[in-house]
């Protein structure tokens, strides 16, 4: 257990010094390790050495990244992959057999919904959705087969809130694994480990990195469940590079007070559209009007960098709002400097049938807005005068 805070663990967690003494951890771009002889090879082959052979097994600048999350999230281990799909994917593969029968909000990621749908099926994994509102049903829908309790929060895109420490009351009850997607809110807001989570997944791709710039996906957790991911992802290949691995290492150096800007500015912003007179609803999980406002403040630091807004009018409405916006970026990421305005009902969440999409909260009105560091009168202008047109 480090004695330091946060932000210093973020920044003073590094790989020992090579000879050349760098202040910096520097990159390791190499595909394999060398040996000292026949010996160590073995050795190394069999685990009986702990050491990097293969950057698809472990590489320096993947091991600083995973270290410094697994500390964040007050996790025993972790393993990193080359997108946060690759990590929501593996994680369920290398844990679940045929048969098995998974328990999930029905409120995630467009993605992971495919997942459960089209392709798990496939090996016999079935899935059973909870209203995210509704968490007493949660137990009914368990079966004899069930063996992953699965959520986000805060969701994507709906913003809604779920009580981790229900969840992972329910989850020690059945004996249950209960996996979290803590994307949105990053460790510095939350660590559902604290609340019962065995596993905790992260899209490093958004607010871990922060600025755009590489893919990555982490899980960490208890370690003989880090275990099974590991050895199913040695095989399978789902690796992050070292060079994603390294800016990501880098990036988490600066997630405080990144995540303390992105969640002021946020704030204001769904304030200021409270009362927007185009709008005519506003979910951000620190004010009071939302549902779940006071499981998000029993849970989360901060209320996160996203926004979802109902712009009034609908589709056409929610369109023609998009293509008046003049600073901010239409994109399906989130989590960048740059404020990002996204509608999942033709995007992110595309995929789903119009039924789906509403059973997730997805309305053809929707917008999420992934608030970002410019100044907040300029965010708030811009989407303002969007509004208006």
């Amino acid at each position: 257990m480090s004695k330091h805070h946060f932000e210093t663990d973020a920044i003073r967690t590094q790989l020992e010094r090579s000879q050349f003494q760098e202040h910096s951890t520097p990159l390791y771009v190499t595909s394999s390790f060398v040996f000292e002889d026949a010996e160590e090879m073995r050795a190394s082959f069999t685990e009986e050495k702990e050491r990097n052979i293969y950057s698809r097994f472990s590489n320096p600048n993947t091991t600083e990244f995973v270290e410094k999350v697994v500390q964040m999230e007050g996790a025993e281990d972790g393993y990193a992959f080359a997108t946060g799909m690759a990590a929501v994917f593996s994680t369920f593969a290398a844990l679940l057999n045929s048969g098995d029968h998974i328990v999930s909000a029905r409120s995630v990621f467009g993605s992971t919904h495919t997942l459960f749908t089209n392709y798990f099926p496939k090996w016999n994994i079935t899935t059973s959705y909870f209203d995210i509102n509704k968490p007493e049903e949660i137990e009914s829908l368990i079966q004899p087969s069930t063996k992953i309790l699965y959520a986000e929060s805060p969701t994507n895109p709906g913003v809604d809130i779920i009580d981790l420490e229900l969840l992972g009351n329910i989850a020690k009850k059945h004996n249950l694994l209960l996996v979290i997607d803590n994307c949105f809110a990053t460790p510095y807001i939350q660590q559902p480990i604290k609340f019962g989570a065995d596993l905790v997944l992260h899209s490093a791709t958004k607010l871990m990195d922060g600025q755009g710039r590489v893919l990555g996906g982490v899980v960490v957790g208890k370690s003989d469940l880090v275990r099974e991911i590991y050895l199913f992802s040695r095989n399978t290949g789902p690796a992050l590079s070292p060079f994603n691995a390294w800016v990501l290492s880098k990036s988490l150096e600066t997630l405080a007070v990144r995540i303390e800007k992105h969640c002021e500015n946020a704030l204001k912003l769904a304030t200021f559209l409270e009362n927007h007179v185009e709008i005519s609803k506003v979910k951000y999980p620190f004010l009071k009007s939302h549902p779940q406002y006071n499981i998000a403040k029993k849970q989360m630091k901060l209320g996160g960098n996203i926004i979802a807004i109902e712009v009034k009018g609908g589709l056409e409405a929610g369109k023609k709002f998009l293509n008046t916006i003049k600073m901010c970026s239409l994109s399906a990421n989130l989590g960048d400097t740059r404020t990002i305005v996204t509608h999942p009902a033709s995007t992110t969440h595309s995929k789903l049938s119009s039924e789906e999409q509403l059973a997730a909260g997805i309305t053809p009105g929707l917008v999420r807005i992934s608030v970002g560091l410019e100044h907040v009168s300029d965010i708030i202008n811009d989407i303002n005068q969007a509004l208006k047109s």
